[in-house]
């Protein structure tokens, strides 16, 4: 990832000239260029003697082309690069500028890793997939775009702070836990609504994603539940079966309250139910809060059932299990 500190950039530090809180409709257009120098560097440029590499804008322009409906991105253009990222670098919607970067980056995680020999032959590569990925969240940051690519999609980000020590530790907890499976797509599935400000729907997967974990935690475990069990159910389960400490429950009396009266308050009085015959609509943020709050949620009790699972198998390890090992 070739980043430099340009004497412009320290001097624009130096005077406070970057931005500090984040926007998400303005892409400005020194960024779109910044990014297509990222994909030209870490998938090629076309046309090219590689296969691999035309067949990756073609395939990106024609799923594009698919979704919005039409034939071509750009008429007249000699290349699928060329029309996907002319058209990339001259739109006025800002959610079609993502479209285009969160599909790109995603092909870049998948396909070009798994083939990721043949595309470091092709002409013009210089870097990674983890290093365009890496640069590309970089490159957010200093533009002040409050987006990052984790997890395979585009992840609005209200807060690096929160962003780096909740969310981005969730995601990498429920994507390495296969049991996870459930509790990790409908996270995402509430950070995608949340990106486009559908917050109701956003509310009631933070729920889903809430009880998915704690289902899936129960079945790791073999306590016994139903599947319509509610959140307090599953929730008071949890404590009875001690996967939260005793001396934090003691110390902590409040754990119970915060975990019942939080995500699954709000998204039954704001998201969940029929809304009767007013309108009700939920505002941006309590959805951030809710979004943050199940975030913070899942990794407490991720990390609990972890250090339970650590603590179940030294009990489970006897003496004679020991000495076969050596």
């Amino acid at each position: 990832m070739a980043i430099f500190e340009l004497f412009s950039k320290r001097q624009k530090k130096h005077r406070g000239e970057v931005p500090d809180v984040y926007q998400y409709e303005n892409i400005e257009q020194s960024f779109r260029v910044q990014v297509v120098h990222i994909v030209r560097d870490t998938i090629g440029v076309e046309p090219n003697y590689k296969d691999v590499t035309n067949e990756v804008y073609k395939h990106i322009h024609k799923v594009l082309c698919k979704e919005y409906g039409v034939f071509t991105l750009k008429e007249y253009e000699n290349s699928n690069f060329s029309a996907v990222f002319d058209y990339f670098l001259g739109q006025k919607s800002h959610e079609k500028c993502l479209d285009i970067i969160e599909l790109t980056f995603k092909i870049i995680d998948t396909y070009v890793r798994d083939d990721e020999w043949n595309f470091s032959n092709a002409d013009g590569v210089s870097q990674k997939p983890d290093d365009a990925i890496g640069e590309l969240n970089f490159r957010f940051k200093e533009a002040g775009i409050g987006y990052q690519f984790e997890s395979g999609e585009l992840i609005r980000v209200d807060s690096q702070y929160v962003h780096s020590e909740v969310v981005k530790p969730i995601l990498h907890l429920l994507g390495k836990n296969k049991e996870y499976a459930g509790a990790n797509d409908e996270f995402l599935s509430a950070h995608e609504h949340y990106r486009h400000k559908r917050y109701k729907e956003c509310l009631n997967d933070c729920l889903k994603s809430f009880e998915s974990l704690m289902k899936a935690i129960h079945e790791k475990h073999s306590w016994p539940y139903n599947q319509n069990d509610t959140a307090k159910k599953l929730i008071n389960s949890c404590l009875t079966n001690k996967l939260v400490p005793k001396y934090l429950q003691n110390q902590f009396s409040s754990v119970r309250i915060l975990l019942e009266s939080g995500i699954p308050t709000v998204r039954n009085k704001e998201g969940g139910h029929g809304q009767g015959a007013e309108v009700t609509s939920v505002p941006e943020h309590l959805a951030s809060y809710i979004l943050h709050l199940t975030a913070t949620n899942l990794l407490f009790l991720g990390d609990c059932e972890e250090k339970y699972a650590a603590t179940e198998n030294l009990f489970a390890s006897t003496p004679e299990d020991k000495g076969h090992k050596h």
